[in-house]
């Protein structure tokens, strides 16, 4: 059986878009251990304008296939995800 992506909505509740991401990491953190979460790919956007996403993380390729961990628009090197 083939596997589809799909996307989950969680609507939350934050004081702005900065605390809206910081849920947001802690959820896909605390999800990591699940395989099929491909936290990378995390985004939040407003309720109201849902078209507009802003990533969580970072995600760049890193050598050995890896992407990086740290959050979006991160000063500084990447460097590969904590482990679960």
């Amino acid at each position: 059986m083939s596997r589809e992506r799909f996307v989950v909505h969680l609507p939350v509740l934050a004081t702005d878009l900065r605390a809206a991401k910081r849920l947001a990491r802690a959820i896909t953190r605390a999800l990591g251990f699940l395989p099929d979460v491909d936290r990378g790919e995390t985004t939040v956007s407003a309720e109201d304008a849902q078209h507009v996403r802003h990533r969580v993380f970072c995600d760049s390729l890193l050598d050995g296939g890896r992407r990086c961990g740290r959050a979006a628009d991160h000063d500084g090197p990447c460097v590969p995800p904590e482990r679960p």
